[in-house]
């Protein structure tokens, strides 16, 4: 049996399908943060990829464990100011990972948070009644499309929106870069096939 640490068998769930997917489109080395990010996995591999990683979470025993793969902030993102910057000037990242529930107040800062020629990985979701129009908060409601057209600003890479099973659930995935104002960005080709 692997017991490394990225097995399975280490406690930790792989990165998910949609990061792993576009993960290479993020400048190397960079600098990546998880928003919301857990025990850490997509850290984990982005830091085994070589990248410098920040997480931000409100659970203090998943921050204590993220912190083994980067720089883990306390914050709950929800209530609280944002932790990561001075004022109106945000602290930018080569990529902005996030897995986790649908933000929109948050939609402005997720995209400063961007750096020019970085990549944006969303990838949201909605359970239960929150799929039939009866959320149990109502900005966890998605609306069709509302990634795509929220980071509209930003060259798509890539977007699907649809209902999963096992377990029920509505899905919304982005990656997307924002333009990178020199005009040296070789990473991205003007279509990318899917």
């Amino acid at each position: 049996m692997d017991k490394s640490p990225s097995s399975p068998a280490h406690g930790r769930e792989p990165a998910s399908s949609w990061v792993r997917r576009w993960s290479h489109l993020a400048p190397r080395p960079g600098s990546v943060l998880d928003i919301a990010c857990g025990h850490g996995r997509h850290m984990k591999w982005f830091s085994e990829l070589g990248h410098r990683v920040t997480g931000i979470d409100r659970s203090p025993e998943a921050i204590n464990a993220a912190a083994a793969y980067g720089e883990a902030v306390l914050a709950d993102i929800e209530q609280g100011p944002w932790p990561l910057g001075n004022g109106d000037q945000l602290r930018q990242f080569d990529a902005v990972i996030v897995t986790n529930y649908l933000w929109r107040a948050l939609f402005p800062v997720i995209a400063q948070s961007v750096a020019p020629g970085g990549l944006l990985i969303y990838e949201t979701f909605a359970t239960g009644n929150e799929t039939v129009g009866k959320p149990s908060r109502p900005d966890f409601l998605l609306q069709p499309a509302e990634l795509l057209t929220t980071f509209r600003g930003m060259r798509l890479i890539a977007f699907e929106d649809g209902f999963l099973d096992n377990p029920p659930r509505f899905v919304q995935r982005i990656a997307a870069v924002r333009d990178d104002l020199t005009g040296s960005d070789h990473r991205v080709p003007k279509r990318y096939p899917l």
